[in-house]
């Protein structure tokens, strides 16, 4: 990965608050050219250091109001991928993580109710071949959703 610099930071810190604002407002705040900030933000997607965009949409106004963690353990960690293969089929699981600790992995899904979660559990997630456990934890409310920040040296020339 390429080393980013202080204004590429500086970007970064700026559209991680703000991901619409407009180059020419970027630039003006770097005191650069707009053509700089598009050519920085460009090299920024091409080396995987941004790696989407888009718009944050409420689950809850889809009717989606259960938010659920699921850890699941697996007969074996090499079936992992294949697993994720076949979570990839279920649009409900927004994350899927391979981790350490008491799960093998952790999935993040989104259910209408109660009914669909169960029918999520019992009729997708633990049909799974490979798939031995899970265990389910409701998220009562999300209090901070953020980006990892973006630290930058303000006294340094951009």
């Amino acid at each position: 990965m390429e080393k980013i610099d202080n204004l590429d930071k500086k970007i970064l810190s700026i559209l991680s608050k703000n991901a619409r604002m407009p180059f020419k407002d970027v630039a003006a705040e770097c005191n650069v050219s707009r053509a700089a900030i598009h050519q920085r933000v460009q090299r920024l997607i091409d080396n995987d250091v941004i790696t989407g965009s888009g718009f944050d949409v409420n689950p809850k106004s889809l009717g989606y109001s259960t938010c659920t963690y699921v850890g699941i353990n697996l007969e074996r960690g090499s079936m992992y991928k294949e697993v994720v293969k076949r979570l990839e089929h279920i649009p409900e699981v927004v994350e899927c993580h391979f981790t350490t600790g008491p799960y093998t992995m952790m999935v993040k899904l989104y259910a209408r109710d109660n009914e669909q979660l169960m029918h999520l559990l019992n009729g997708q997630l633990q049909e799974i071949p490979g798939v031995v456990a899970t265990e389910t934890l409701i998220s009562l409310e999300q209090s901070i959703k953020r980006e990892i920040p973006v630290h930058f040296n303000e006294t340094d020339e951009a």
